[in-house]
């Protein structure tokens, strides 16, 4: 939303406590959800990114956009340009977030939230996400290394999921930068995008990050 130029504004929404109101909104009760005023509710970012990217492609010039920066073409590029993006997506959205990011965020965050406190993560869990996540850090040096974005020479979509997904991680200080080098250079790139800038300044009650999670040139 932000890289569109939409003006918006965020709710905080704890998805465990299955409010109804929230429930209304997505019965899977999943984040995101997006509320259009006036309009229909969007529920997941493939799907809200996909209406974003559409309504950008429809109205180029777009009254009511916040941000005088040329909006960013979330899937760029010809079909099979388009196709790789959303593989990447997939890949981000839903392999990371099952074998990673979703289990950490459970053990470090949430788990404490909902059990107090004094709850102690699995150090076997723990650390069996901290492997799966030098896996999928090895592969985004890779592509960053291969490529100007992950996905090819235009900033797309692709780069926002993976950089979601790190934020996160990077946040709970379980992301090893000194070993991928590629992966961090082009991490501190989309640090400086108008879609993560806000995210830095975001805080978990209790939890503070890391020094560096806000320094762009970490």
């Amino acid at each position: 939303m932000s890289e569109a130029g939409f003006a918006f504004t965020l709710q905080e929404e704890r998805p465990w406590e299955w409010r109804q109101e929230f429930l209304a909104l997505n019965p899977a009760a999943e984040l995101p959800v997006l509320v259009l005023a006036d309009g229909p509710v969007i529920c997941g970012a493939y799907a809200i990114s996909e209406f974003v990217s559409e309504e950008l492609a429809m109205q180029p010039m777009l009254q009511g956009r916040s941000s005088p920066m040329p909006p960013v073409t979330l899937f760029p590029g010809p079909r099979e340009a388009r196709a790789e993006v959303r593989r990447l997506v997939d890949w981000f959205l839903i392999k990371l977030q099952r074998e990673v990011t979703r289990d950490l965020i459970q053990e470090k965050v949430i788990a404490r939230m909902t059990q107090g406190a004094g709850y102690m993560p699995d150090p076997a869990f723990v650390q069996a996400c901290r492997s799966n996540l030098r896996y999928h850090l090895s592969y985004i040096d890779f592509l960053a290394y291969q490529r100007r974005w992950l996905a090819g020479d235009a900033l797309s979509f692709a780069d926002f999921a993976a950089a979601a997904q790190l934020s996160c991680l990077d946040y709970l200080g379980e992301v090893p930068w000194a070993e991928f080098a590629t992966a961090k250079d082009w991490y501190a790139r989309m640090k400086s995008r108008p879609a993560l800038r806000p995210m830095l300044i975001e805080r978990v009650p209790g939890a503070p990050p890391p020094l560096h999670y806000t320094n762009v040139d970490f």
